[in-house]
């Protein structure tokens, strides 16, 4: 049997240029190579599946390369880059702070700083969730970043920055990772399909980079999941089932059910949503996004702002046509407020209800006003 790796690792990017959505980060650490203003300290932090350990073996490896290209990315051919990727590398050092974060793990860390590079410049030391180190490991670990010897830099990574103390942020240079773009994701995703052979939609492909909420490692995770699921060709629907994500129709239905005077039509198609499987927060969360996308689709300027197909963008602009802008307004108040309570109800469903029974009662009274505006402007006989 064949040894199956997974697109995470697979393409895992190698050089500076082939990360996602990062330019900033990219950008700036190559200018401090060309520059020759290397800190001694770095910390990367930002949300998980971004990038932020991928650029830091990047930068350890860009700063020993022996020739590195015009463009300041490692050649990934010399002595230095060849020993990096086979994980050979004498002078970079990786510890997890998950599962090593002790003062003793910090203390044979520091040992080893004491020891100078081996036909390198720098010996880079890369250090992961550095916010799970304990008190004294961080204390043990600030003379070292505060006067370190010129050969060691240090690179740390971190989801939570908030949890690493004071005297130690001030040590570092701070590189703050965002979340990837849908967008960014989307190409990427489309771009890994065509390595694989794997004809995919693009539908479906914006289906796994929402799932993915701007974390690439997470979407390719998706993705893998997918084409075990489906094989060479992934469709929208396929999508939609194995991922148990409601699928955008729904949501047109159910609008057009709060804008009728049916009172039973919004309450029947939530009930038919429920017994699906769904969640109700989900559903409540995914509605607000859609009044969101129908209130910018009113605007030919703001219809940009909506991350969706082509096609499915035409259907919102349809809808948004036929809606009442303060109507939309109102709904979508509405539904934000019960998916910020939605946690902290005693009986879910009914508040979910409650929240369409509103929004319709909206419709219906707006109606009638206009009804009543309008017959009041009719000319009278005399």
């Amino acid at each position: 049997m064949d040894n199956f790796i997974v697109s995470a690792r697979k393409y895992r990017p190698t050089t500076f240029n082939s990360v996602v959505g990062q330019e900033h980060i990219t950008s700036t650490l190559k200018n401090a190579i060309k520059t020759h203003q290397v800190a001694q300290t770095f910390l990367f932090c930002g949300p998980r599946g971004v990038g932020k350990t991928t650029c830091a073996r990047i930068f350890a490896k860009a700063l020993n390369c022996d020739n590195p290209t015009p463009d300041f990315e490692p050649c990934n051919e010399c002595e230095s880059c060849k020993a990096f990727n086979a994980s050979a590398s004498f002078n970079v050092y990786e510890l997890d702070a998950a599962s090593n974060n002790s003062v003793e793990d910090i203390r044979a860390l520091v040992e080893q700083v004491r020891l100078a590079p081996v036909g390198a410049k720098y010996k880079v030391y890369i250090i992961d969730e550095v916010h799970m180190l304990s008190q004294s490991a961080f204390n043990a670990f600030l003379k070292t970043l505060e006067e370190p010897p010129a050969y060691a830099k240090f690179i740390m990574a971190t989801t939570e920055k908030h949890k690493i103390i004071p005297t130690i942020l001030s040590r570092c240079q701070v590189y703050d990772f965002r979340r990837i773009k849908e967008t960014d994701i989307m190409k990427h995703l489309q771009y890994v399909a065509e390595k694989e052979g794997v004809k995919a939609e693009e539908e479906a492909l914006r289906v796994v980079a929402t799932k993915a909420d701007g974390a690439l490692r997470d979407a390719l995770s998706i993705f893998d999941q997918l084409v075990s699921f489906s094989g060479s060709n992934i469709t929208y629907e396929a999508a939609v089932t194995n991922l148990n994500v409601l699928d955008v129709d729904n949501y047109f239905k159910m609008v057009d059910a709060l804008f009728d005077e049916d009172t039973t039509k919004p309450l029947l198609l939530f009930d038919e949503i429920l017994e699906k499987g769904f969640d109700g927060q989900n559903f409540i969360a995914g509605l607000a996004s859609h009044f969101r996308n129908l209130l910018v689709a009113q605007n030919s300027q703001t219809v940009k702002l909506m991350e969706v197909a082509d096609t499915i963008k035409q259907k919102f602009i349809a809808q948004a046509q036929n809606a009442d802008k303060a109507l939309l307004m109102r709904a979508l108040e509405m539904t934000s407020k019960c998916d910020f309570n939605y946690k902290a109800a005693t009986n879910k469903r009914l508040l979910v209800e409650i929240c369409l029974m509103q929004i319709n009662a909206n419709y219906i009274w707006l109606k009638k006003k206009g009804a009543q505006v309008a017959f009041a402007r009719q000319p009278r006989e005399c």
